[in-house]
């Protein structure tokens, strides 16, 4: 089946000539996109469709609220389009195109400016992975690596794939419920993973599925054939006010993704990113909802963790008492943070960890006479803000 993709609200059935002039403040800062298949799965008459928030635009996104790099993304760039952030993984940011345009996105700043964070060449990347044996993983993303033609998308895979030390390739993806006829209608792309991810060395595609109305039984097609192929696939979503902040949706959509053998992976907390305040859910209510999505769930339904990508690593709310919360990291920068453990005073209002002022105490698990694991010294530019090494 041939998709067709749009790129203006003027061509969707579903909107009124009043709704989109009314749009047009939004449309203006923040590009749309999005194509006719997901399109069909919106239920015109229901204002409150999730799939409906989840691509149109909405005039709350003009509240001023937020920052274009909430995770400070710019700090770990090594080299054009690569950020090195983790010890073990790097990230190529390899395509500045998606399938559709996320209102909650947040790299929305690749689609407002040039996407100069998007590098074509990816040699100078290619080059610092091979310089760094510690990689292990290398995370293809962008915009989204699938919207690539695939044979652009096969050389930079076979170009990892002659760099030894990298073990694992992630595509970090929302084709599977954008657009799964990308995956189904091209042969070529499943002959990649096939050549690609066997052994010991796997293609890991990281889906984005936010809603179970998403996992239609054409993205569930596409799935399987991922799997036949030789990929791992892993499912991650944002928790997004209107779209999955209900236990029971988030639930259905736990267990669905372990039906089809896409294990969820991380719920990340909706980052302050410029634009998104009417998607953002606060912290502890969002690890109550998440928490209570999985007490529905069998255990291989509910093996995600509910984290905050945060400037200095995925913190990960681990517990809440009624006067206290209990975070943790899961990956950090710095390799001291790694495994710390926090305890700050409960801040109903906090959207995000740096809300948290109060700490209570803390706990890490290099103590001040035992070696940390060496990670590449970091320096931040004072003409560009990127770091150097």
């Amino acid at each position: 089946m041939r998709t067709t993709y749009l790129s203006s609200l003027d061509k969707v059935p579903g909107i009124s000539p009043e709704e989109r002039a009314d749009l047009a403040p939004v449309t203006d800062l923040f590009a749309f996109r999005s194509n006719d298949y997901y399109l069909s799965l919106i239920d015109w008459e229901d204002t409150k469709d999730p799939i409906r928030r989840l691509i149109i635009p909405s005039r709350e996104e003009l509240e001023v609220w937020g920052d274009a790099d909430p995770s400070s993304e710019h700090r770990y760039t090594r080299a054009p389009g690569l950020q090195h952030k983790y010890r073990e993984t790097a990230l190529l940011l390899v395509s500045d195109i998606c399938g559709g345009l996320c209102r909650y996105c947040f790299r929305k700043r690749l689609f407002i400016d040039d996407a100069r964070e998007v590098n074509k060449d990816v040699s100078g990347g290619l080059l610092h992975i091979r310089d760094h044996p510690e990689i292990t993983n290398v995370l293809l993303t962008g915009g989204d690596p699938l919207c690539l033609d695939t044979g652009r998308l096969a050389d930079i895979v076979r170009r990892l794939r002659e760099i030894e030390h990298v073990g694992i390739i992630r595509i970090g993806t929302k084709m599977p419920a954008y657009d799964p006829y990308r995956i189904i209608d091209d042969p070529a792309l499943l002959e990649m993973i096939r050549e690609f991810s066997a052994g010991e060395k796997k293609i890991y595609i990281m889906a984005q599925f936010n809603h179970p109305r998403e996992l239609t039984d054409v993205a569930c097609q596409a799935i399987r054939l991922l799997q036949e192929a030789g990929a791992v696939v892993m499912n991650q979503t944002p928790l997004i006010r209107g779209i999955n902040d209900d236990p029971e949706v988030l639930a259905a959509l736990f267990d669905k993704l372990s039906f089809i053998g896409a294990n969820p992976y991380y719920v990340f907390q909706c980052r302050p990113t410029t634009g998104n305040r009417t998607f953002a859910v606060p912290v502890e209510e969002s690890y109550r909802i998440f928490e209570q999505a999985r007490s529905k769930c069998s255990g291989l339904a509910k093996r995600a963790r509910f984290v905050i990508s945060h400037a200095t690593g995925k913190i990960e709310v681990v517990g809440r008492t009624g006067e206290l919360t209990f975070f943790k990291y899961n990956q950090a920068a710095s390799p001291e943070d790694l495994g710390r453990f926090m305890v700050y005073k409960s801040n109903p209002e906090a959207y995000w960890f740096d809300d948290y002022t109060d700490l209570v105490d803390e706990g890490r698990v290099w103590g001040p006479d035992e070696p940390v694991r060496d990670v590449p010294e970091l320096s931040v530019s004072p003409d560009t803000g990127c770091t150097l090494g």
